[in-house]
């Protein structure tokens, strides 16, 4: 590790980016929702979500240096596309949801997410299956909050 260090600085300080970028821009929305939306009795206190998120973050980070990592393949590449993709995605979903609070967009922007997140973890083992155990609990997490988004969406029609 010690001579790959600058690759996995910018595999997490990347994904780490993405996600506080995220934060950043839905701040506000984030307040309102927390003060004005009805959440379900199985949602987790506030301060759970940024410490779980930089925890995957820094996962999903680690399993894309270990892929950048790898033999240079056509599957390499692609599991690097995947993992780029669903980063992009990911990015987005917290604008939908509490920016525009467009609960049953967000919900469906998730399943697409999980779906490609799922194609990731795939693509990921094919190459490097530590890599790919390491985005399970980001998968669960997803999973998760899929559910949580749909309870959202039910309680705020």
């Amino acid at each position: 590790m010690k001579k790959h260090w600058k690759t996995y600085a910018f595999w997490i300080l990347l994904s780490e980016a993405v996600g506080g970028l995220s934060a950043f821009l839905t701040r506000e929305g984030m307040q309102i929702y927390s003060e004005s939306v009805v959440q379900p009795v199985f949602a987790p206190p506030d301060w759970l979500f940024p410490v779980v998120w930089t925890i995957l973050y820094a996962l999903m980070g680690i399993g894309a240096t270990r892929i950048a990592l790898s033999e240079h393949s056509a599957e390499r590449a692609f599991a690097l596309h995947l993992f780029c993709s669903q980063l992009a995605v990911n990015f987005f979903w917290s604008i939908i949801f509490f920016n525009l609070r467009n609960f049953s967009l967000a919900l469906f922007w998730l399943l697409l997410l999980i779906g490609l997140v799922v194609w990731m973890i795939a693509a990921f083992r094919k190459v490097d299956r530590p890599a790919a155990w390491l985005q399970i609990p980001y998968l669960l997490w997803l999973i998760f909050a899929a559910l949580l988004n749909a309870a959202v969406w039910m309680l705020n029609p």
